[in-house]
């Protein structure tokens, strides 16, 4: 997608503080993070919410949590908790018209992050 931001990092025509990258997937820090940790993880593949997901995306999908997991750990964050975060659609908050999963924690989160 021409006018995507998170292709545009996907194709490293944006800087990011990338912090993985595979195939499939890339993981990088948010630019206005609301925790110690909040990392964005996207399938390379434009999507632009969960609700163009198809049976097609199930295992990059499945990888992303696996992944999301790792990240977890890696960061710090695994055994004091964090909070996985999909906004879907403009009434959903969403942003940024790309799948993304928002990995946050570092701090108490609350019943709302904030």
């Amino acid at each position: 997608m021409d006018n995507c931001i998170f292709c545009k990092i996907v194709n490293k025509e944006i800087p990011s503080a990338i912090v993985f990258e595979n195939e499939d997937i890339l993981c990088f820090k948010d630019i206005n993070p609301v925790a110690p940790v909040h990392i964005l993880v996207i399938p390379k593949k434009h999507l632009t919410s969960l609700n163009d997901l198809t049976e097609d995306d199930m295992a990059v999908t499945g990888r992303i949590f696996v992944l999301i997991k790792q990240l977890a750990a890696e960061f710090g964050v695994a055994e004091s908790g964090y909070r996985i975060v999909v906004n879907c659609g403009p009434d959903g908050g969403q942003e940024v018209g790309h799948l993304h999963y928002h990995l946050i924690g570092g701090k108490p989160l609350g019943k709302k992050i904030g």
